[in-house]
């Protein structure tokens, strides 16, 4: 048996004792008067019956009303709307529709249908056939279209819980235009109605009207104070990412001890960046996780918090935890990697997501696409640092299949390409992203470098002049084509390209950076310093400038202390930065402290097997220590790295004369 029951929450009114209808038969002639008559006492002595709860007696009382006069409407619909309170859904439909017969306006049997074809389409089940769904989808209709009947008529509804089924059921078909006024009567009216405000907010979501849902609340939330967590939930949909914790903040005043909200309010801190931000919201995810040590979404983003605060081996202490909780979730998977990645810890990455990918891999009854997605270009990644260039490509590879549109895995799958020296296909990748996305940066500039690395370098030129010509208010397409035409010995323009984009841009540290570098390139070290002075100026916390400025004086051997001072507090900013950890290595070789030298090179080396300047200064300091066979076999991982920045004929002369050392 269907057992009918209102979709509207429970706190709404209940209707109270209907009072007789207006009688909406057909007129009777006057031969008939006296059985209308009866009919009417008889339909009266139905409602007293059922008020004292004497339901079979009522039933009787409608059922002689009903032979008396059979072309009352409203008889069958009271009938019908007693046997729908008592929970006898069949006979309930029966009468409505037989009334609806007699008078197709018919309020209480349109009310009586659409509560029934409701309460079925409420009882149909997800992942039901395709048949079940059709006659799901059926049952909607049918109980919209009785319910909007019911709340036309002129005598209106007066259940609010029949109102709110259909709001829900507007909700449910996304008709959200029909549902915000419907739903904006019944919270006026319905002031204890918990799911009203909820359910106009999804409303105001799915009409794709946030800021008049935003605006709703504000002027609501001051009187109903349970509404600030949904206030700063559309302020987090608007990317008010202030708004939403001060949001959450007020609402925490409320309800201190919510897990849930403390989770919310330290996720805005979190999207809203800064160093302090992101402290508070480590802060409040460590208390919400000492007290709840399984919350799995708290542990991924206290590890999420940790990484941004450089507390690495807390956020992968934090993401092994999220693991533990529910390995069949890719976030932890995900935090895991970042942190590691943030260490340059590569085979670590692929020890952990290897087997989490072959895991996610989609079977034929699971659709796992997401997850595996979502690791996929982490494992490519790891793969291509550590020079599994065949790996790496495989995993993009297989990324691109499950997204094919995605211009963020094109790009990582060309420059994958490229670290293998494979420029063709490098180029194809970014040509076929590029009809997709036209004008993307990122894509052009890749594609610049695999014409470039083919020896095309007027193709490549060609491609980022016209890129520069389109983005003249984008810093990063003078950065490109400056590096461009430095790569290309035109060292004078890419210098003019940045002074150029320095007038327009006189604050952006990426520009200034890379003037420097070119700068740097020709050989104006005196210029070069200064335009890093001045990053540094404006930002003493640039680990990326005072890597550069103490690289490049470590390179020249001049003012070793001053270049060692500067490397040092880069590699405080960064402790697993492999290249700071060479470029402090090598500062300390120029210095002849080779203890400290291998040991900071050493971790370079094994951190970056891939990068030739890199071992080939490993080998440096190795040969000088007297370990010749290791110096050896660091130089051949140079001649077999990128190749990038070395003279491979010169380190041919090294290898040869640490064989001699050996023979000797």
């Amino acid at each position: 048996m269907l057992v009918v029951v209102c979709a509207a929450s429970a706190s709404l009114a209940q209707a109270g004792q209907k009072a007789p209808p207006r009688d909406s038969r057909p007129a009777a002639p006057a031969s008939a008067s006296t059985s209308v008559a009866t009919a009417y006492d008889q339909f009266l002595l139905g409602h007293h019956y059922e008020s004292d709860d004497k339901i079979d007696a009522a039933i009787a009382a409608y059922k002689r009303a009903m032979a008396l006069d059979p072309l009352a409407a409203d008889i069958p619909a009271e009938l019908a709307g007693l046997y729908l309170r008592q929970n006898k859904a069949s006979e309930a439909m029966t009468l409505a529709e037989q009334a609806l017969k007699i008078a197709p306006a018919n309020r209480e049997a349109n009310r009586v249908l659409g509560v029934i074809y409701a309460a079925m389409a409420d009882g149909g089940r997800e992942g039901a056939p395709h048949a079940a769904s059709d006659k799901n989808d059926a049952n909607v209709t049918k109980a919209i279209q009785h319910l909007e009947a019911a709340i036309d008529h002129p005598d209106g509804e007066a259940d609010p819980n029949v109102r709110a089924t259909l709001a829900r059921l507007y909700l449910a078909t996304g008709a959200y235009a029909k549902a915000i006024p419907l739903l904006t009567v019944l919270v006026n009216q319905e002031a204890q109605w918990q799911d009203g405000p909820t359910l106009l907010a999804e409303a105001y979501v799915g009409a794709g009207r946030i800021p008049d849902g935003v605006a709703w609340l504000e002027e609501r939330v001051g009187s109903d104070p349970r509404l600030l967590p949904t206030l700063g939930d559309f302020y987090e949909r608007e990317h008010e990412w202030q708004k939403a914790a001060d949001t959450y903040g007020k609402a925490l005043t409320q309800a201190p001890r919510s897990a849930e909200l403390k989770t919310r309010y330290a996720s805005a801190l979190l999207n809203g960046g800064g160093h302090d931000q992101v402290a508070k919201a480590r802060d409040v995810l460590q208390d919400v996780v000492s007290a709840r040590a399984t919350d799995a979404r708290a542990l991924y983003l206290l590890s999420q918090a940790q990484r941004r605060l450089g507390d690495l081996p807390g956020a992968e202490t934090s993401a092994r935890s999220v693991i533990a909780q529910n390995g069949k979730s890719p976030w932890g998977y995900y935090a895991l990697a970042e942190a590691l990645e943030e260490r340059q810890q590569y085979q670590a990455v692929v020890d952990a997501l290897a087997p989490a990918v072959a895991q996610f891999k989609p079977g034929p009854s699971s659709d796992t696409a997401f997850e595996e997605g979502l690791l996929l270009p982490h494992l490519g990644f790891a793969y291509q640092q550590l020079g599994q260039f065949d790996k790496a490509l495989a995993s993009f590879e297989d990324a691109r299949r499950l997204a094919p549109r995605d211009s963020t895995i094109a790009a990582y799958l060309a420059e994958a390409n490229i670290a293998a020296k494979r420029y063709s296909p490098a180029i194809d990748v970014t040509r076929a992203a590029l009809a997709d996305h036209p004008g993307d940066l990122r894509l052009s500039r890749i594609e610049a470098r695999a014409l470039r690395a083919s020896g095309k370098t007027g193709d490549a030129v060609a491609v980022l002049e016209g890129l520069l010509a389109k983005h003249q208010d984008e810093p990063s397409a003078y950065v490109a084509l400056a590096q461009l035409y430095s790569d290309a010995e035109r060292g004078g323009d890419a210098v003019k390209t940045l002074q150029d984009a320095q007038k327009k841009f006189p604050s952006d540290d990426g520009v200034a950076f890379e003037l420097g570098a070119v700068l740097d390139k020709q050989k104006q070290f005196a210029d070069a310093e200064a335009v890093f002075q001045q990053v540094l100026a404006r930002d003493p916390k640039n680990a990326a400038a005072l890597n550069y400025l103490g690289y490049m004086l470590a390179e020249r051997g001049e003012r070793l202390d001053e270049s060692v001072g500067l490397l040092k507090r880069a590699v405080q900013l960064e402790p697993d930065n492999g290249s700071f950890l060479d470029s402090l290595g090598w500062a300390y070789f120029k210095a002849d402290k080779l203890d400290l030298a291998e040991d900071n090179l050493h971790r370079a080396a094994d951190q970056l097997k891939t990068n030739s300047v890199i071992q080939d200064h490993y080998g440096e300091v190795l040969f000088k220590l007297g370990r010749y066979d290791a110096a050896i076999t660091a130089w051949t991982r140079a001649l077999d790295g990128d190749g990038d920045s070395i003279d491979r004929s010169d380190i041919d002369k090294k290898i040869r004369a640490a064989k001699q050392k050996i023979k000797k």
